[in-house]
């Protein structure tokens, strides 16, 4: 079985989209377009780093969700946060309560930076609120004081520990072995203390987070500014690096840059989601990709012709 936007299969080998509408799958059962035994020769154009054996150069990972076991820790940051709201809502205004959910989640706030997220929410139930400053104190009535909020319950809950992803760590190494460089970047502002608490910061070649962002004026997802930036960091072409995301608004932003190819990993059963977001391939974990896999799913992107280009990432068949 291969994957499709219905379903997922563990045992499944994962493939790439169909780039015609003959309804052929590719990626899986494609023959080895090399072995990795050789020695890894790299070149540098122009100071532009290309693996001439591979068919990328350079993975950018996101951090909650696919790195770090912290997406859990953020949806239940963001739950008590807007459901304290809107009970206070209900209690002054008399408006009826409707909790915040995981649909409400992965539909406004996963991926996104905090203000936007809280904005996005907000939006969606037609409360319009004042955007405040970053200073604002926690809970302060502004899209601010609640992205404060939630920050200072995040941090609250992570005194519990950080979790990394086993398969994850893996894949970084194992690409790190075979001379691909390895970038990561997330919107959360947490970044740096989360790589630091797990001991991971030194895996990765560049970090891009929310500090970085706001110090570079960069745009947050679905923008691709910030995988574009540690593309940048690591003079390593778009077309040359794979992006890996589990946020709808990350996968969309991975084909708004033109990146060789976007692994969007479907831990919260939203496979269909990533794909219709632009998603290359799904997978459930990342135990599921190699050094060669990855190889193999960018030849067969450009197969279908090449990289997507950048710009509106709204290609025919996706949102």
């Amino acid at each position: 079985m291969t994957l499709n936007q219905t379903n997922i299969s563990s045992s499944a080998s994962p493939g790439i989209k169909p780039c015609n509408n003959s309804g052929a799958t590719f990626g899986a059962g494609l023959s080895k377009a090399h072995r990795w035994g050789v020695a890894n020769r790299r070149t540098k154009i122009a100071n532009i780093t290309l693996n001439i054996i591979s068919e990328f150069d350079a993975v950018i990972f996101d951090m909650d969700g696919v790195i770090t076991d912290t997406a859990s820790v953020h949806a239940a940051a963001w739950k008590k946060t807007f459901d304290a709201y809107l009970r206070s809502r209900e209690r002054v205004f008399r408006q009826p309560f409707k909790e915040f959910t995981s649909a409400d989640y992965l539909a406004h706030v996963d991926g996104r930076p905090r203000y936007k997220g809280v904005q996005a929410f907000l939006n969606s139930r037609g409360i319009s609120l004042e955007f405040g400053s970053s200073g604002d104190a926690p809970g302060r009535e502004t899209i601010c004081g609640l992205g404060n909020q939630k920050n200072s319950l995040f941090n609250r809950l992570l005194e519990d520990g950080v979790k990394t992803f086993d398969s994850s760590i893996a894949l970084v190494k194992n690409l790190r072995r075979h001379g691909i460089k390895v970038g990561l970047a997330t919107s959360s502002k947490n970044g740096a203390a989360i790589l630091s608490t797990t001991g991971t910061t030194n895996l990765f070649d560049t970090v891009v987070d929310g500090n970085v962002s706001e110090r570079l004026g960069l745009k947050g997802k679905p923008e691709p500014d910030i995988f574009t930036a540690a593309s940048d960091n690591m003079r390593v072409p778009y077309g040359r690096a794979v992006v890996v995301e589990d946020a709808a608004t990350g996968v969309w932003a991975g084909i708004a840059g033109g990146f060789a190819l976007v692994i969007g990993v479907a831990r919260s059963n939203n496979a269909g989601e990533l794909y219709d977001h632009g998603a290359d391939v799904v997978v459930r974990d990342l135990a599921e990709a190699s050094v060669d896999q990855i190889d193999r799913w960018v030849k067969a992107r450009r197969s279908c012709g090449g990289a997507q280009p950048q710009g509106d990432p709204r290609r025919k068949g996706n949102l």
